[in-house]
């Protein structure tokens, strides 16, 4: 495979959307649709930005999950707490900020840190941090008025219902799987401190 070269489709507010032209193994050229979170102005950069975060939240040995409102699939889902790093903003000040303006709750301790990851390689190179945190405080609503997000923090046992019957995205589904199944990181409750 071998990427002979790139058009900038459009350019929008928020996303952008290139056609790669590929040299396949058999020999031949195929075209791909990119959508970007980043203005790309080569091949070289693609995949290059991370983008966000994406925060994976306990307290109380329960787990973070928002009921999301979410455009694209026109609907409601589970979903993890996520957004966007602004210029200058360094991956715990992002958390941070996220976590606070889509469910009230603070930062009580970073837990770890992943390196990004790519969230949908099927169409996209958007890349974020996978931000591993303990909470703190209640629950308040800082969304802006484009958000619908209803934030609760579940059991083990409710997670396991809840897998059964109710969609996620993809990362939260696998979170709350394992989750569900036992999985706990060192140190994360106060037991093991």
């Amino acid at each position: 495979m071998r990427l002979l070269r790139m058009k900038k489709i459009h350019e929008g507010s928020y996303l952008n959307n290139y056609e790669l032209t590929y040299l396949n193994k058999g020999g031949r050229e195929k075209v791909f649709e990119l959508v970007s979170r980043s203005r790309l102005s080569c091949a070289g950069d693609i995949g290059r930005q991370v983008n966000g975060v994406t925060i994976v939240a306990f307290q109380d040995d329960r787990l973070l999950l928002l009921k999301e409102f979410r455009m694209s699939i026109n609907k409601s889902i589970y979903n993890l707490c996520a957004g966007m790093i602004q210029d200058g903003e360094s991956v715990e000040e992002c958390a941070r900020r996220e976590l606070y303006e889509e469910t009230g709750l603070s930062v009580s301790r970073f837990l770890d840190i992943l390196p990004p990851s790519y969230s949908a390689v099927g169409f996209s190179d958007t890349s974020t941090y996978l931000v591993i945190v303990q909470t703190e405080g209640s629950f308040s609503d800082h969304t802006s008025e484009n958000e619908e997000i209803k934030a609760g923090l579940y059991s083990r046992e409710e997670i396991r219902e809840m897998l059964k019957t109710e969609e996620f995205s993809s990362r939260s589904q696998t979170v709350a799987y394992f989750f569900a199944n036992g999985f706990s990181l060192p140190g994360l409750y106060k037991e093991e401190m």
